[in-house]
C-alpha cells in the first residue's frame, strides 16, 4: 500500500481529498466544504476524474461501489480501503466525475442504508497494477463493463454499445409505481429522472389499478442509465416501489401541460381543464387527482421529504411518518410541497457563487446559462461582485442549469449554482447607481428556446471540452474556425466538419474549462455572410 500513497495522497487526509459532497442534514460552511471540522480543511480543489469515498460499510462490496458510478458513465476503475472505509473511483472523463459529484451534491448517495461522501482526488488517476488484494476489484469491474460493451443483457434489455444503444433503443421508459401508500406527482418523477439526463415528456395515468407513466428522454442513453440505476428501487422507505421498462413507443405526444402531463418542450400548451384527469373507476382510490388518500387514520400531519438513501434512490420519510398520517393540503392540489421542492413558481431563479468579479459579465452569464434555457434577467450583486441571481424563463430550465453547471469552473473559479429564495431578479431604479451590473434579456434575440418544440430541447448536453458549431457560411474554411479559437487564447486539438452538411462541425479544446469560456466568447460571433456562429455542448468526441 505504501508503494501507491508515495505521491502524497494518503487516504484519509483532508488536506489531499476535496470535500465537495454534504448530508442535507449536515451544517454546511459558506464555501461548500463538509459541515463537520477537519484538520487541515480547506476549499474543494480541482475536479478530477478521480473519486474519493468516505464512510463505506465494511461489508460493502465492490460491484456496490462501482454502482455509485456506473449511472453517471463508464468506470475505469476501483480501489477499495475497506480498514479505512473509504474506496477510490475512477471514471472514464472528468466530465462524467463532475456530473456524479454535481448530483450526489444534492442527493447524498446511501449503501446499504448508510450514508456515504463522495468527493474529487487530488489523484488524476488511479494506479493498482502493482497493489495487492485487486483481483477482486477488476473482476467486477470487467462484469461491469461487459454489460456496458453489450456481451451480457440487463433484464432482457438492450444493453450499450460502444457508448450508444443498439439500434432501436427508444429514449421511452413505462414506470410503474407499486405500493403506492404516499402521492407520486409529475413534479416528484421528474426530480427524479431529470438527474440522468434531459427529460422531454412526461405522461401520468392509472392502469390496471396502478399509477403508471411514460417519459421521454432527449437521449436514449439517458433512458438505459435511469433504468439500470432506478428500477427496484422506492421512491419512499419500504414503498413507492418504481418498475421501470423501456417503452415501444419512440415519442410521446402530449396535449395539455398540466399536473397528469407534461411536455418540456412546448410552454405554450393549454392546460387542458376540464379534461378528464383519471380513469373514473380509480377516483375512489384518491383523495384528489392523481393524490392518493393516505392510508392511515388520525392527523399528524408528515409530508415525506426527499432524501436520497441508497445508490441511486429511495426517499426517506420524516420522523413519525410510519404514525398516523394525513396527506397535507397542499398534496390535495395535485402539487405536493416536499422538502427540497418548493413550489414551482419560486424556482426560476439561480443564485451563482464564487463567481471570478474580474472576468463575469452579465451578457457571459447570460449566454453560458442559456445553453440551458431562455435567461430573462441577470444581477451581479453590487456589493459582491462574485455573486450573481439568474432568472430563468421557468422552473425545469432552472433546474436544468443548476445540475449541468454547478460545480464547472469559469474563469479559474469553481462556480456554485443554487436555487434561490427570490422570485424574481428586480431592475434597478431609475436614477439608482448599477454600473450596468443588472441587465433584462427577456426580449434578446439569442434565445435558443423560444420556439416551441424547437430542437434545441433534444440537444441539451452537461459542458464538455468538445463543442458543436453550427450556421457556418459554405465559404468558411477548418483553418479559419480553428485560427478563431486559436486567436482567441484557446487550444485546438481537433477539428472536423460534419460529413453530410458542412455547415457544423466539432472542435475539441483542451480542457472543459476552455471550452466552457470559448462557448461565452465565441457564441453568436459574426463569421460574415449573415451568418453569425452557433455554439454549444457535444456529446461527441472527435
Amino acid at each position: 500500500m505504501d508503494g501507491y500513497w508515495a505521491s502524497g495522497e494518503p487516504p484519509v487526509s483532508a488536506s489531499s481529498c476535496c470535500f465537495t459532497t454534504m448530508s442535507s442534514s449536515t451544517p454546511s460552511t459558506a464555501n461548500g466544504t463538509d459541515g463537520k471540522k477537519y484538520k487541515g480543511e480547506r476549499s474543494p480543489c480541482d475536479p478530477s476524474r478521480v473519486l474519493h469515498i468516505r464512510k463505506v460499510p465494511i461489508e460493502v462490496s465492490e460491484a456496490e461501489v462501482i454502482s455509485l458510478g456506473v449511472p453517471f458513465g463508464k468506470v475505469t476503475n476501483l480501489l477499495m480501503l475497506k480498514g479505512k472505509n473509504q474506496a477510490f473511483i475512477e471514471m472514464a472523463s472528468e466530465e462524467a466525475a463532475i456530473t456524479m459529484v454535481n448530483y450526489y451534491t444534492t442527493a447524498t448517495p446511501h449503501v446499504r442504508n448508510q450514508p456515504v461522501y463522495i468527493q474529487y482526488s487530488n489523484h488524476r488517476e488511479l494506479k493498482t497494477d502493482n497493489l495487492p488484494n485487486q483481483g477482486r476489484a477488476q473482476a467486477a469491474l470487467q462484469a461491469v463493463n461487459a454489460v456496458h460493451s453489450g456481451n451480457m443483457t440487463l433484464s432482457g434489455t438492450a444493453t450499450a454499445s460502444d457508448g450508444g444503444m443498439m439500434p432501436g433503443q427508444s429514449p421511452v421508459l413505462r414506470i410503474i409505481v407499486e405500493n403506492l401508500y404516499y402521492p407520486v406527482s409529475l413534479e416528484v418523477l421528474h426530480q427524479i429522472f431529470s438527474k440522468f439526463g434531459t427529460v422531454l415528456k412526461i405522461i401520468t395515468f392509472t392502469k390496471n389499478n396502478q399509477f403508471q407513466a411514460l417519459l421521454q428522454y432527449a437521449d436514449p442513453m439517458n433512458a438505459h442509465h435511469a433504468k439500470v440505476a432506478l428500477d427496484g428501487q422506492n421512491i419512499y422507505n419500504g414503498c413507492c416501489t418504481l418498475r421501470v421498462e423501456f417503452s415501444k413507443l419512440t415519442s410521446l405526444n402530449v396535449k395539455y401541460n398540466n399536473d397528469k402531463s407534461r411536455d418540456f418542450t412546448r410552454l405554450d400548451l393549454p392546460s387542458g381543464d376540464g379534461q378528464p384527469a383519471l380513469d373514473p373507476t380509480m377516483q375512489t382510490a384518491f383523495g384528489a387527482p392523481g393524490i392518493i388518500s393516505s392510508p392511515y387514520p388520525g392527523a399528524a400531519g408528515f409530508a415525506p421529504a426527499i432524501g436520497f438513501p441508497q445508490a441511486g434512490l429511495s426517499m426517506q420519510t420524516m420522523p413519525g411518518a410510519l404514525g398516523p398520517l394525513t396527506i397535507p393540503s397542499s398534496a390535495m392540489t395535485g402539487r405536493m410541497t416536499i422538502h427540497g421542492m418548493a413550489p414551482t413558481a419560486i424556482h426560476s431563479v439561480l443564485l451563482v457563487s464564487n463567481l471570478n468579479p474580474d472576468s463575469i459579465s452579465p451578457h457571459g452569464l447570460f449566454i453560458l446559462f442559456g445553453v440551458y434555457g431562455d435567461v430573462h434577467r441577470v444581477k451581479i450583486l453590487f456589493n459582491k461582485k462574485e455573486n450573481a441571481l439568474i432568472q430563468m424563463a421557468d422552473a425545469t430550465q432552472a433546474q436544468l442549469a443548476m445540475s449541468h453547471l454547478n460545480g464547472q469552473r469559469l474563469y479559474g473559479k469553481v462556480i456554485r449554482v443554487t436555487i434561490s429564495k427570490h422570485q424574481t431578479v428586480q431592475l434597478p431604479r431609475e436614477g439608482q447607481e448599477d454600473q450596468g451590473l443588472t441587465k433584462d434579456f427577456s426580449g434578446s434575440p439569442l434565445h435558443r428556446f423560444k420556439k416551441p418544440g424547437s430542437k434545441n430541447f433534444q440537444n441539451i448536453f452537461p459542458p464538455s471540452a468538445t463543442l458543436h458549431l453550427s450556421n457556418i457560411p459554405p465559404s468558411t474554411t477548418d483553418d479559419f474556425l480553428k485560427d478563431l479559437f486559436a486567436s482567441s487564447g484557446y487550444t485546438v486539438k481537433a477539428f472536423k466538419f460534419f460529413q453530410k452538411d458542412r455547415k457544423m462541425a466539432l472542435i475539441q479544446l483542451g480542457s472543459v474549462e476552455e471550452a466552457i469560456q470559448a462557448l461565452i466568447d465565441l457564441h453568436n460571433h459574426d463569421l460574415g455572410e449573415n451568418h453569425h456562429l452557433r455554439v454549444s455542448f457535444s456529446k461527441s468526441t472527435i
